[in-house]
């Protein structure tokens, strides 16, 4: 599953960033590396940029970047 397709709210684990290098390390500076836990707070009304919570902030990434973030959803403690 990738970032631009998680459900606002819900909580995912990043297990990869694909894409070119220069992305890559943009995501990486942004805290954005496997293991990290991000979740989708809002969309923009046509639904790009996007804001990301990642390690306690939030920012705004484009949705083709978020394409580019491949996730894995946590699930809830029953």
């Amino acid at each position: 599953m990738r970032l631009d397709q998680l459900s606002k709210g819900k909580p995912a684990l990043v297990t990869s960033v694909a894409g070119d290098n220069l992305l890559a390390k943009r995501m990486m500076e942004m805290g954005i590396v496997p293991g990290a836990e991000v979740s989708v707070v809002r969309s923009a009304p046509f639904g790009d940029p996007i804001e990301v919570r990642v390690r306690g902030y939030s920012l705004a990434m484009r949705l083709n970047e978020a394409a580019a973030v491949e996730i894995a959803p946590i699930a809830p403690i029953a």
